[in-house]
């Protein structure tokens, strides 16, 4: 079953003029075992189905790290007529391979928290809110939650312009195998989950600096040890725990939109949250499909 915020929130600002989201979350399935200490969300909606297929944690609030980076695309898209090829080629680097010097450029110019603010309200975003006052030039700590993250795909899908759709969606299904930070962003569903799709990953908690760069073979690396313990009262969600996301459009003609948000113990390594997100994302996905 929804929980009844999740369900009144789908009820509350149809995306599809006409389209009931059903009460129910679809046929029962046998959930993807979450390992001990770690936190995770996920949402499925099934848009063949018009109905959300799988959910877990769905309203819960993570910190955002790179996933934010489509809502400040959306924002950029909406409020201009045209783009500069410079700002293309920023908008590009941003989506495909989660720059996040990009990201800070468009996140400066914008108005920074008010972006969020914006994008909250016109896409009827509840758990979606900008970072702490004490810390706004960190767009990575936006709140958000794995309902939100999906809400915001099927605004693109359904209701936004076919320009802002086009080009926000087709740089994401020609996602990078690396970010320009060196981290290998393959996990979760380019890992777990056969092509077609098109996804936008988030990773934070983890360093600059990767154990063994995107371009060379994995590695599973040292615990994160300068991780500091979990900061009470800093409102940023998991603040101190490292996160990773996976999200997107998946299945022949995007046919599922899915979230896995995961958040890992302190001291967890690169190449062991890795495996724990995308163990989850291939347990979730062949549950959702031999359900469907």
């Amino acid at each position: 079953m929804l929980t009844k915020p999740l369900a009144a929130a789908a009820a509350a600002v149809p995306l599809v003029a006409g389209l009931a989201v059903p009460a129910q979350a679809g046929p029962a399935q046998a959930a993807p075992k979450v390992p001990a200490g770690t936190t995770a969300a996920w949402v499925v909606f099934d848009r063949h189905a018009g109905r959300f297929v799988a959910t877990r944690n769905a309203h819960r609030k993570f910190r955002s790290a790179s996933v934010v980076k489509i809502l400040i695309a959306i924002d950029y898209l909406e409020r201009r007529k045209s783009v500069p090829a410079a700002d293309a080629r920023l908008l590009k680097i941003m989506l495909r391979s989660s720059d996040d010097d990009a990201a800070s450029a468009f996140w400066d110019r914008d108005g920074k928290g008010r972006i969020i603010t914006r994008m909250a309200r016109k896409l009827g975003l509840a758990d979606t809110a900008p970072p702490p006052a004490s810390k706004p030039g960190f767009w990575g700590y936006t709140s958000l939650s794995a309902y939100d993250i999906v809400r915001t795909y099927r605004y693109l899908l359904d209701r936004a312009d076919a320009r802002v759709r086009d080009t926000i969606l087709g740089h994401l299904r020609r996602s990078t195998p690396c970010g320009t930070d060196g981290f290998d962003q393959t996990f979760g569903i380019p890992d777990a989950v056969p092509r077609p799709w098109a996804v936008k990953q988030g990773w934070s908690g983890f360093g600059t600096t990767p154990p063994t760069r995107c371009s060379d073979a994995r590695a599973v690396g040292a615990p994160v040890s300068w991780i500091a313990q979990r900061a009470t009262g800093s409102g940023v969600p998991d603040y101190g725990r490292p996160v990773l996301y996976t999200t997107g459009l998946v299945g022949k003609g995007e046919r599922y939109v899915m979230a896995v948000l995961t958040a890992h113990p302190s001291g967890s390594t690169w190449g062991s949250s890795v495996k724990r997100v995308t163990t989850l994302t291939r347990q979730l996905y062949k549950g959702v499909v031999s359900g469907s």
